[in-house]
């Protein structure tokens, strides 16, 4: 994973937009722009040809649209990892866009560093997801969630994107402990991983928006 150059496909109606993700791609050694799509179809055509890694795929587009364009992607091509971009806190198109199977979301005004992290982590399987876009999504319990107190606080963190061990380290408790609560998460909602979990979440508004 080190040493592999992890191959990007941008996905986005403004040429603007694309033109500066490129250029803050390919300043990264380990990253490289493989090819740029206008809208859904052409990103479905271009993974045809490329097969990229990793997708940032506008949510919002004409022809076809971002949340689309995902569900065809990965139904073809499971292996890819695909990051939604939206210029806006815009919450229904976030939770649409995370259940076609996105690995998680940001905002297209996401600094350098938010860039490279969402890519790196999309690739290891964490969920993404933007700081402010986090700060509209998470606030409140809702009263039809069926986790305890502590199984909420637990999945809160798996859906900023943290290891089990991470877990633990904020809430002060054993990476054990945390296992055991991760698995009566994924028991409770009947899914079979985090990544699923944290999309049934959303999905069903366990927390509500500020």
């Amino acid at each position: 994973m080190d040493d592999k150059i992890i191959q990007i496909l941008i996905v986005d109606d403004h040429q603007m937009v694309r033109i500066g993700l490129t250029t803050v791609i390919n300043s990264f050694d380990n990253m490289r722009v493989l090819g740029e799509a206008a809208n859904g179809l052409e990103a479905i055509d271009m993974c045809h040809q490329t097969q990229p890694d990793v997708i940032l795929m506008d949510i919002k587009m004409p022809t076809l649209d971002g949340i689309e364009a995902t569900q065809r992607i990965l139904a073809e091509y499971p292996q890819i990892r695909v990051i939604g971009l939206t210029s806006f806190n815009q919450d229904d198109l976030i939770r649409e866009m995370l259940m076609a199977g996105a690995s998680g979301c940001l905002l297209k005004d996401a600094s350098r560093e938010e860039i490279h992290e969402a890519i790196i982590n999309a690739i290891t399987g964490k969920v993404i997801m933007s700081h402010h876009t986090m700060h509209h999504l998470l606030h409140h319990t809702h009263p039809t969630n069926p986790l305890s107190d502590r199984e909420n606080d637990v999945l809160k963190l798996m859906i900023q994107g943290m290891t089990n061990q991470e877990i633990a380290d904020t809430l002060s408790v054993s990476q054990s402990t945390i296992k055991f609560h991760v698995s009566n998460i994924l028991m409770k909602l009947g899914v079979n991983t985090r990544t699923e979990a944290v999309s049934y979440a959303l999905k069903n508004h366990f927390f509500d928006k500020i």
